[in-house]
């Protein structure tokens, strides 16, 4: 799909892209000859200024996170999170870290969507004891899910549920804090709502697709939003769904409520969701699932 980003490296809204195309069509453009079309610049510093953006955020407490020790176990699937989580880990204060599927080749160890079904590898790792949290990311690390100190799934659509439950608390203790609203799409968990309500703020849900959520959220003042696949979108960072961000913020919160993950995992609302899909052939009637649907 071709996408439009703004100098905040933000989606454009459908109407904005629309316009953006627009505005091409009526211009007169003259293209560059293929050996003068321009430079580029090679920069290594965005991995530690990513890092410094997670560090500076007031919510997330580096000291605490020091102090309570974690050991930590990460899946990559062989890609650029093998490169950044190790750096990002270690300077929160995060000593001991054991890495499967580092080495950024892109050739996935595993199918790389963080599902259940496809995390056998780090949930055996799990299993043996000598973790207290494993997080796995998606090969662009927009994605986090996290898996329990004995090997269970905390589950994809609770990882945005756990980072807002810690936001929403931090933020009702302050003075003059904003109305604690909350947005994720339609393919998310209830508990989302549930959390918020908790706290007085209100829940709104989006259609399907990141730039529909982010819209939604600056529509709302939303303080922190995202997709029931384990992608945070939390403003004070950026409008974007960022597992860096994800990480620091709940190891905050797990330092803090000093407990296991499976226990914080038991405090959130039990809800079951099933994503299933129809693969559809020539000879599929959708007119026909579509009436089902309706009904």
């Amino acid at each position: 799909a071709l996408k439009f980003l703004d100098e905040k490296g933000e989606f454009l809204g459908p109407e904005e892209a629309s316009e953006v195309v627009r505005l091409a069509n009526n211009c007169n453009f003259e293209f560059a000859d293929v050996d003068t079309l321009g430079c580029y610049i090679k920069n290594f510093t965005y991995d530690q200024r990513h890092i410094e953006m997670v560090k500076d955020l007031e919510l997330v407490d580096v000291e605490a996170i020091r102090r309570a020790h974690f050991n930590v176990a990460i899946d990559a699937v062989n890609s650029v999170g093998g490169v950044i989580l190790p750096k990002l880990l270690g300077q929160l204060g995060v000593t001991q870290v054991t890495g499967i599927n580092t080495d950024p080749t892109g050739d996935f160890a595993h199918n790389p969507e963080p599902l259940k079904e496809h995390l056998s590898e780090i949930r055996n790792l799990m299993r043996k004891g000598r973790h207290d949290i494993g997080f796995v990311v998606d090969p662009d690390v927009d994605r986090l899910a996290l898996v329990c100190e004995d090997g269970s799934m905390f589950g994809e659509e609770n990882t945005l549920v756990a980072v807002a439950d810690y936001i929403l608390s931090e933020m009702s203790e302050t003075e003059n804090h904003p109305p604690l609203n909350t947005v994720s799409n339609l393919s998310s968990t209830r508990a989302l709502r549930d959390v918020t309500e908790k706290y007085g703020g209100t829940y709104t849900a989006a259609a399907v697709g990141e730039v529909n959520v982010t819209t939604k959220m600056k529509e709302t003042g939303a303080v922190i939003g995202g997709e029931g696949n384990g992608g945070v979108i939390y403003p004070d960072s950026h409008y974007g769904r960022d597992a860096l961000a994800g990480i620091g913020l709940f190891l905050s919160l797990l330092a803090k409520k000093d407990c296991k993950v499976s226990e914080l995992r038991a405090t959130y609302p039990e809800y079951h969701i099933a994503k299933n899909r129809i693969d559809l052939t020539p000879e599929t009637d959708v007119d026909a699932i579509l009436a089902q649907v309706k009904e």
